[in-house]
């Protein structure tokens, strides 16, 4: 006989996430089960890097808002509330900074580095749902492996190295930075 899993609803992860033993922790709600973040200083410097470049680029150009490890979270999903890395929402469709749960949409562009618990599988079904749900890119970085999978809306998937630079196309035009620079220490 298989015991089924409850499953958690996005009102149950909210108090979850909000009571005290949980409050110096980080978590995602995926498919209706609560996923603890555990991110390295590896991890914490590659996001840290596409803040201090990508965060200058934006306000320079007004193109919208950079933040780090925003809640993000489709209304009419109840099972999904995700935490990228690093995400961008553009001037067009920023909406007030949220002060208590989750932002109602996705961003732009999400950025998720890859940490020792996590699967490459596992990232890509985030990328897939990220742009399911609006955003119009998503950057999964491998630090191990120093490389970055590039996807769109469009479908297009664009896997790079060191030897390439990493480039906003359309959704940051302009904006672009060697994937070697990137990872140097």
């Amino acid at each position: 006989m298989d015991v089924a899993k409850k499953l958690i609803t996005i009102a149950e992860f909210e108090q979850f996430v909000e009571s005290p033993e949980n409050s110096e922790r980080r978590f995602e709600l995926i498919d209706g089960e609560i996923v603890e973040k555990m991110p390295t200083e590896l991890h914490g410097y590659l996001a840290a890097r596409f803040v201090i470049r990508l965060g200058p680029f934006v306000e320079l150009h007004k193109l919208g808002r950079i933040t780090v490890e925003p809640r993000h979270q489709i209304p009419h999903d109840n099972q999904n509330s995700y935490l990228p890395d690093v995400a961008f929402t553009s001037e067009s469709r920023k909406l007030p900074l949220v002060k208590k749960g989750s932002v109602p949409q996705m961003p732009d562009l999400a950025i998720e580095i890859k940490s020792p618990t996590d699967s490459a599988t596992k990232l890509r079904r985030k990328a897939a749902y990220y742009l399911e749900n609006g955003a119009q890119m998503v950057w999964l970085v491998f630090p191990e492996k120093r490389l970055i999978e590039v996807y769109t809306a469009d479908g297009n998937l664009q896997i790079l190295t060191e030897a390439d630079e990493l480039t906003g196309g359309d959704l940051l035009p302009g904006f672009k930075i060697s994937i070697a620079d990137l990872f140097a220490e």
